[in-house]
């Protein structure tokens, strides 16, 4: 197997995106190499632990509602493009994501890694729910068959604070600034949403060299 690390934060658009173009390209090559870890970058690090309304958020970070809403007119249509619907209209609040990646991670514990991230990218883009609400958090835990009390109580101490932050840090000392960032064999990073053939061709590469150490 070869590792395939992934650099993301769950209320990045183009994350969503180049994870639904990734799943695509390991639909399509049911044999690929890959094993998959994600790992946290806040793009908003300095959110307010309780969030804020969406709006005001997005016109002070593009310079004003003209901006934003060209901004992410133009990530509506690249996500239709890709056959992804978003339903942005129905998000009411950017949340500080620190307690989500800290359900990632317990969610990698459990090898539930890759569910949690879908559902929490549904829950925030296609359904509107605030993921930097601890009950909502519990709900998508729950959904995706993992303790939702033990979360809850999880959610209520500093556990693995630290941590995740730690490992934000880290990942900006390494230079990556943007995410999806991907990190293939632990050399190689490919950063952004890439389309499902540049993956195929990824794994097809891998499988070559894979098949001639043999």
């Amino acid at each position: 197997m070869v590792k395939l690390d992934i650099i993301s934060d769950p209320i990045c658009p183009w994350c969503y995106i180049g994870k639904t173009l990734l799943d695509r390209a390991l639909e399509a090559e049911p044999e690929h190499p890959f094993e998959i870890e994600w790992h946290p970058f806040q793009l908003n690090p300095e959110m307010p632990s309780e969030g804020m309304d969406r709006r005001a958020y997005l016109e002070g970070k593009f310079g004003g509602k003209e901006q934003a809403v060209k901004v992410y007119g133009q990530i509506d249509q690249h996500a239709r493009d890709v056959g992804l619907e978003l339903d942005l209209g129905a998000i009411q609040r950017t949340p500080n994501t620190i307690n989500a990646h800290r359900l990632i991670h317990w969610a990698g514990i459990e090898q539930r890694q890759s569910m949690v991230v879908s559902a929490l990218f549904r829950a925030y883009f296609k359904e509107g729910r605030d993921i930097g609400n601890s009950e909502v958090l519990a709900d998508i835990a729950d959904s995706c068959d993992m303790d939702a009390a033990l979360v809850l109580r999880l959610l209520a101490t500093n556990e693995d604070l630290d941590g995740i932050r730690e490992k934000d840090a880290s990942f900006r000392k390494m230079g990556v600034n943007s995410v999806p960032t991907f990190i293939v064999a632990g050399k190689h990073a490919v950063p952004g949403a890439q389309p499902v053939e540049v993956w195929r061709n990824v794994i097809g590469d891998i499988r070559s060299q894979l098949d001639a150490a043999e």
